[in-house]
């Protein structure tokens, strides 16, 4: 099985802003390139240099969440301040959650390999938890040796 931790967190409310994606849920090619090009768009416009004014810690959330029947992808901080420009308070709750580390040699990549690792590996062979739904995140944590690193958190219940 993958490299994982299960690790209990307090919960904690990252101030998102986001796009709904519009490629079916096992279309990935087309769920990554929405989300890459919604990455772009937010670091070349400012909208993510605002987010960071207002974050508690230096940590950036790209946070994958259920909402209204739709798949919504946000850029995300943590914080209890708001911004104009953000469009959901998005809450995680205390509790269990898996945590795979990772680094890539960009922020998409590292995001793309946590998921693979964590939604193809961990969760489907977990025996003992089960992810039942809600918000999972990829926290950029930063850079070194020219990597990006960080990890996915993703809730879970026991099973």
């Amino acid at each position: 099985m993958a490299d994982y931790t299960l690790e209990e967190k307090d919960s904690f409310t990252v101030l998102g802003i986001g796009t709904e994606l519009k490629s079916d849920y096992t279309d990935f090619a087309g769920i990554n390139k929405e989300k890459a090009d919604f990455w772009q768009t937010v670091s070349q416009d400012g909208t993510l240099d605002t987010l960071k004014t207002v974050a508690t810690n230096d940590y950036v959330f790209a946070v994958n969440e259920a909402v209204n029947n739709k798949m919504m992808h946000y850029a995300g901080v943590m914080t209890d301040a708001s911004v104009p420009e953000a469009t959901r308070v998005i809450q995680f709750p205390k509790g269990e959650y898996i945590v795979v580390k990772g680094e890539g040699n960009t922020a998409d990549e590292l995001s793309n390999k946590l998921a693979g690792i964590a939604f193809g590996q961990v969760l489907p062979e977990a025996k003992d938890f089960a992810y039942v739904g809600g918000p999972n995140t990829t926290v950029e944590m930063g850079q070194r040796d020219g990597l990006v690193f960080g990890e996915m958190w993703i809730p879970v219940v026991r099973k």
